[in-house]
C-alpha cells in the first residue's frame, strides 16, 4: 500500500516507522527542512520538503498513486485542505485527518473526509469513564500487547516538572500523546512545558515502559 503522511511531530515519526516495518511504501511531506532531514535519516521512506496543502507538492509525492493520505499537522485547516485536494485532484480513495479542536470534527465529516479523529476528544472521553485515579493508571494494551496506554499524574517531586517535552530524554518507543491540565486536554508539542498536577496520557512499547516512567516520575511501577 502507498501511504503519504503530512506533518512534523512524533505521531508522523512513529506511524511512518510502523508502516515501513509492515512493508508499505511510505512518503512523508514536511515543511521544516531540519525535521525532514531527521526523518530521512531515521526512516526508510521518501521525504519531501514542502507544504502538504499545495497541489504541486502532492503531485511530487505522487498522490495520484496513493492508497491513503494522513494529514497530521498542527493546524486543522491544513489537514482539511490537504485531504480535500488529495481526494478531489488526485482521486486518493482514503483520507484521514487529525482534528485538534473537537468542535471541527463534524465539519470534517460533512466535507467527506474518510476519517476525522480528535485525539483530544478520544482521550477526554476515555478519562471521563474513570471514576478514581492513582498516580499511575494502566488503561489498556493494544496490538496484542505490543503497545500500552497509561495515565501518569505529575507531582511536585516529578523530575519532568518545568521541563519541555523536547528536553526530556524519552525512550524511542514512547510518546506523550495528551496533557490534561485543569480539566482541559490538549495534544502537546515539543516546546510544551510540564507542570505539577498534569495528567499525561502515555503510549509506549512494553520494553520502554519502565524507562518512560522513570524519566517522568523518577520511579518505576
Amino acid at each position: 500500500m502507498r501511504i503519504i503522511l503530512i506533518g512534523d511531530d512524533n505521531l508522523v515519526y512513529f506511524l511512518s516507522k510502523k508502516f515501513v516495518a509492515e512493508k508499505h511504501q511510505v512518503t512523508i511531506i514536511n515543511c521544516d527542512p531540519v525535521t525532514a532531514r531527521k526523518f530521512s535519516h531515521q526512516i526508510k521512506a521518501t521525504v519531501i520538503i514542502g507544504d502538504g496543502t499545495h497541489p504541486t507538492i502532492l503531485k511530487e509525492a505522487e498522490a495520484e498513486k496513493a492508497d491513503l493520505i494522513l494529514a497530521l499537522t498542527a493546524h486543522d485547516e491544513d489537514n482539511l485542505v490537504a485531504c480535500q485536494i488529495a481526494q478531489q485532484h488526485y482521486g486518493v480513495p482514503r483520507t484521514i485527518a487529525l482534528v485538534h479542536d473537537p468542535a471541527h470534527q463534524q465539519f470534517f465529516e460533512q466535507m467527506r473526509i474518510s476519517v476525522a479523529f480528535s485525539a483530544t476528544q478520544i482521550l477526554a472521553n476515555l478519562i471521563k469513564k474513570r471514576a478514581d485515579f492513582e498516580d499511575i493508571t494502566n488503561f489498556f494494551a493494544v496490538d496484542r500487547g505490543q503497545i500500552g496506554v497509561t495515565e501518569v499524574i505529575l507531582n511536585e517531586d516529578s523530575p519532568a516538572v518545568e521541563k519541555s517535552l523536547q528536553n526530556l530524554d524519552l525512550p524511542a518507543g514512547a510518546l506523550i500523546a495528551c496533557i490534561i491540565r485543569q480539566g482541559q486536554a490538549f495534544v502537546p508539542r515539543g516546546w510544551s512545558h510540564l507542570e505539577v498536577g498534569d495528567r499525561l496520557i502515555l503510549i509506549s512499547q512494553p520494553e520502554n515502559y519502565d524507562q518512560l516512567l522513570e524519566v517522568l516520575t523518577g520511579k518505576v511501577e
